[in-house]
């Protein structure tokens, strides 16, 4: 099927969040969270959109992209926040490799101040959810540092298979060598650990 054909929500819901894609208005909460998270995301993520914004003004810019790119099928930002107060707690981010097989790849973070309370394994599979069994998605992959613990727990949590390990790859911001890990996870498998 063609992908602008799929009915994708713009919103969802797990036990303690709100899962959704950013709106017009929301620019002035991403650039405090870009604020906040900058020193934490750039160790693991320093290619994250989320580092580009300067200021509110460009952090409105950016969300409304990231609201064309969702209509457009070309990505989509997904921001978790906390049922009860409201606060931003994580991003869930979901790039379509293939819309034919499908095949998408994933992202995340956990914003630094709710780090370790189980958010993104929450919201990630809240969305894998709607992707497999809504988008009809075969293939999910991800990727992360090996030095990324807690990124890569996440990963198996969620049932991903570690599918590769590329040793030495790249360098950390203070030159330090590392390697990635590489996920993937099947329909099948999928459907079989929620049976």
């Amino acid at each position: 099927m063609n992908k602008m054909l799929y009915d994708i929500p713009t919103r969802f819901e797990s036990q303690r969040l709100v899962i959704r894609c950013y709106e017009p208005g929301d620019g002035e909460m991403y650039f405090n969270v870009a604020e906040r998270n900058r020193q934490h995301l750039t160790r693991y993520e320093s290619g994250n959109v989320i580092l580009t914004i300067q200021n509110a003004e460009a952090g409105e810019v950016l969300v409304r992209q990231l609201q064309v790119d969702w209509l457009a099928r070309k990505h989509f930002f997904i921001g978790a926040f906390e049922k009860t107060s409201g606060e931003f707690v994580a991003q869930i981010y979901v790039g379509p490799v293939n819309w034919e097989l499908p095949e998408f790849s994933i992202g995340y973070f956990a914003d630094c101040e709710h780090e370790g309370l189980g958010y993104v394994t929450e919201a990630l599979c809240t969305i894998l959810d709607f992707l497999f069994k809504d988008l009809g998605a075969h293939r999910l992959r991800l990727g992360c540092a090996d030095t990324n613990l807690r990124s890569a727990r996440v990963a198996e949590r969620c049932g991903f298979r570690r599918e590769g390990h590329i040793r030495e790859n790249h360098t950390t911001p203070d030159g330090a060598y590392e390697g990635s890990y590489l996920y993937g996870l099947l329909r099948s498998e999928y459907l079989t650990q929620e049976s």
